[in-house]
């Protein structure tokens, strides 16, 4: 096992990790920025290396800066978090290079899941379902791009092959509008991810996203740790997630997280991914792969009892998976809320000093999150400051725990979108469950008039 890792992340991940770390007996080395020379992590750290000013790009983005880190601490793994460089081959790359272990799959697997056109046909070849659309990236003749569209069918969806985060995506309901659409995605997508090139799918009505969480050790034993739903979204922005997913039979959620694993084992997948898929009219269509560890990984945690960033590190470290497949089991159900400094309805950042800060506790309640009272949420990062998760025996016993946690929660000095959360949980639809990804935006557009 390893004795020392470096965290190259910052805000809740970075206290995650660290924790998993402590409790494994291994030294945490943590980088932060100038902006967050203050956070909770960084003063409970066994070490601690400024790597830069305020701007991610100066600092969290900086893979010489982190891999100097490294070699100044003598660390022997680098546990990249999500976001930043977590997805970012040739970092991974780098990191193995210099002689250290990146807690994550090979650079290989990180490059074909990354594009999306490389990972559906990966995806093809392995037997997933995914969504009609272009076998690749779209060519440039334009009679081939409408014979294409006519073949699948419209209203089709234009993305971006090294696309994420909800960028660089567009609905197409006419063949009129059709090539102009193409054009201005891969202007786009060029200018935002250095990769010009697109693909077509089917647009799906009113999928839900439901996405398999995987772990796969390098002996090639992989298991599928069940899904969550993640159907709440506002502008392809997960804002609540829960396992399971309401309402989807088991034999169906079974073979589709088999097929996930045995993808794993064809591809050589190593450490904690996630297989997100559009479900409709009882249909799963593959969508992209995340390669490292998500968001809402704890409501995976709470339904199944395995520490995933504890797997990740063990399994970096060489170790085999601890369990089978046939021992995974599913305990009651779990909802996650993502805590952001914004305005509850306008969505506005609202970064600042927090004066209070009073979080909820009791039986099966979760709180991931670096704030503390007086903390200063600086502006230069993502919204969200926490994550809080509760566990229950049923989906309606969740849902109580979390109106509970909810209404104990307080935070002054900042705007956050709790309100808005506390309004979703007694929604009747939210409640009944199965609500698709379109549902928040709607609800949104309802409330304001």
């Amino acid at each position: 096992m390893f004795k020392k890792i470096l965290i190259a992340n910052r805000g809740e991940i970075a206290l995650r990790v660290q924790r998993a770390c402590r409790e494994m007996g291994i030294k945490a080395v943590m980088v932060y920025s100038e902006a967050d020379r203050d956070a909770k992590y960084v003063k409970l750290a066994d070490e601690a290396v400024c790597i830069g000013p305020a701007p991610s790009a100066q600092s969290y983005l900086s893979m010489p800066a982190i891999i100097s880190a490294a070699e100044v601490t003598d660390a022997e793994a680098i546990h990249p978090g999500y976001g930043f460089l977590s997805e970012n081959a040739d970092f991974a790359e780098r990191v193995e290079k210099s002689g250290f272990v990146f807690i994550g799959p090979t650079p290989e697997s990180i490059r074909i899941m990354g594009d999306k056109v490389s990972a559906k046909q990966a995806m093809i070849r392995a037997g997933v379902p995914c969504v009609p659309g272009s076998e690749g990236a779209l060519p440039d003749d334009p009679a081939v791009i409408k014979r294409i569209a006519k073949s699948v069918g419209y209203p089709v969806i234009i993305k971006a092959a090294g696309g994420g985060g909800g960028r660089g995506m567009r609905v197409v309901h006419t063949e009129a509008a059709l090539l102009h659409a193409v054009q201005t995605t891969k202007a786009e997508a060029g200018a935002a991810f250095g990769n010009p090139e697109v693909y077509m799918e089917k647009f799906l009505q009113n999928p839900r996203h439901i996405e398999i969480q995987v772990l796969a050790d390098t002996y090639r034993n992989a298991v599928y740790l069940f899904e969550r739903d993640c159907s709440m979204q506002r502008r392809h922005q997960k804002v609540i997630e829960e396992a399971p997913a309401p309402g989807i039979p088991r034999r169906l959620i079974e073979k589709i997280g088999e097929r996930c694993a045995a993808a794993c084992k064809k591809i050589g997948y190593r450490g904690a991914g996630t297989f997100e898929f559009l479900y409709e009219n009882g249909e799963f269509y593959f969508i992209e792969m995340k390669t490292r560890v998500q968001v809402e990984h704890p409501v995976t945690e709470a339904i199944t009892g395995i520490d995933i960033v504890r797997t990740q590190i063990a399994v970096a470290a060489g170790e085999k998976l601890p369990f089978t497949q046939r021992q995974i089991q599913v305990r009651g159900h779990a909802i996650e809320c993502r805590i952001n400094a914004e305005d509850a309805y306008k969505f506005t950042p609202s970064p600042g000093r927090v004066t209070t800060w009073h979080m909820p506790g009791g039986p099966g309640v979760r709180v991931d999150s670096h704030v503390y009272a007086n903390y200063m949420v600086p502006p230069n990062y993502d919204s969200m400051i926490g994550k809080l998760i509760v566990h229950g025996d049923t989906r309606e016993q969740a849902l109580a725990r979390m109106r509970t946690a909810l209404a104990e929660t307080a935070i002054e000095g900042i705007k956050t979108n709790v309100p808005l959360h506390r309004e979703l949980m007694v929604d009747a639809n939210f409640e009944a469950g199965g609500t698709n990804i379109h549902y928040l935006e709607s609800w949104l557009e309802q409330r304001d008039r």
